[in-house]
């Protein structure tokens, strides 16, 4: 055969090689078992609308007054970044962030605890299941483990059998983690004691070393790097108190929304080598009024946002539906209007990125969402 033969030969090899991984994008992603999924859960409802402004919607500047981001980070004709989301507009231009507009559970009211326990358990309602939809897709994976770095184990994981662990850095002097869970909730309307009370106790972490705060970009961190190992967990959990913005939200949610961050920043280098076979989904149990209270804050509302972050994202523009701020647009003239339930975001991810079957994901982790559209061209290629 002379080298020309040859030559020929080997390119159409590659051609064919390259026509396979367009056909079957699933099978040329990283090997079963070897991706990873993040989840962060924001709780207290973080303001979709401060984190991505809509600028150039028309009502915007009218429902939200002074509070109102100024110069946020532009991605397109329509939406910015708060400026404190440098690293992840950086991210955003990398195609590595997506952002999701009008996301919800399907809990649609504005209690932070029911809503919490139907995005964790993965029902439409506070008592819909006993365990967790992380949980249950732990017992549905063949298997990997899972990791909470948190100080109690979540709702979200709980079902998952002996694979799912929980760790917490020990804390410098007796205190139980569930008592400052509690209390947490009344210090997080009060800018000045929320931060008095993560400096000293946690919304997301206790001291360590003497030095700061075991806090979201530390957890993150240290989630992260044990997921990376090769043995390590598959499915890792992440929390953080302190986004119920009722008052003062603009100084509360810059320290907040840096904090985040940093906190994707520090699971990008965590993860090192295995960030390409990565997902990092933030999400929180709803957003917040569309206009801005007398005590420039707002209340608790619906249709919030979610991102969703990695090597393994194709990002680098907006995902979801987005109804608008108008009068007639808002649901119960109060709130941005959820158009797309954050179960079918969590079923792409496991079925998409995490192999599990899509008849296993409907009976076992998320039984009553048959109907729900999968969440389309959000997997990288």
């Amino acid at each position: 055969m002379s080298a020309l033969e040859r030559q020929r030969r080997g390119l159409l090899a590659a051609l064919g090689a390259s026509a396979l991984l367009t056909l079957f994008p699933r099978v040329a992603a990283a090997g079963a078992g070897d991706t990873r999924l993040l989840l962060v859960l924001l709780r207290g409802g973080l303001d979709g609308l401060h984190l991505l402004p809509p600028y150039a919607e028309p009502a915007y500047a009218g429902l939200r007054r002074d509070g109102a981001v100024a110069d946020p980070i532009r991605v397109d004709g329509l939406f910015g970044l708060h400026p404190a989301m440098r690293q992840s507009a950086v991210m955003y231009r990398a195609g590595q962030l997506l952002p999701l507009v009008a996301v919800a559970p399907p809990y649609r009211q504005r209690s932070h605890f029911d809503a919490q326990d139907c995005l964790e358990n993965g029902t439409a309602t506070p008592n819909g299941a006993r365990d967790g939809w992380l949980g249950r897709c732990v017992r549905a994976m063949s298997g990997g483990q899972a990791l909470a770095v948190a100080a109690v184990m979540p709702l979200a994981l709980r079902g998952g059998s002996d694979r799912v662990s929980n760790w917490w850095p020990p804390l410098p002097r007796p205190v139980d983690p569930q008592l400052l869970q509690q209390l947490q909730p009344l210090y997080a309307a009060d800018p000045r004691l929320s931060e008095t009370f993560e400096r000293s106790a946690g919304s997301g972490g206790m001291p360590r070393d003497g030095k700061g705060a075991f806090a979201l970009p530390e957890a993150m961190r240290v989630a992260a790097q044990r997921m990376s190992a090769a043995d390590g967990p598959r499915i890792g959990f992440v929390e953080d108190s302190g986004w119920d913005s009722h008052r003062n939200q603009a100084p509360q949610l810059q320290r907040k929304l840096a904090e985040l961050d940093q906190g994707l920043a520090a699971a990008r280098e965590g993860f090192g080598a295995a960030w390409p076979r990565t997902v990092v989904a933030v999400v929180t149990e709803f957003g917040r009024t569309a206009a801005l209270n007398g005590t420039d804050g707002t209340d608790h509302g619906t249709g919030g946002m979610a991102l969703l972050c990695g090597g393994a994202v194709r990002g680098g523009r907006i995902g979801g539906d987005w109804p608008g701020l108008g009068p007639s647009q808002l649901n119960e003239g109060r709130d941005l209007r959820a158009t797309t339930d954050l179960r079918a975001v969590f079923k792409s991810v496991l079925v998409e990125h995490l192999g599990l079957a899509d008849a296993a994901v409907e009976r076992s982790v998320f039984p009553d969402s048959r109907g729900l559209p999968p969440l389309r061209d959000w997997l990288r290629a």
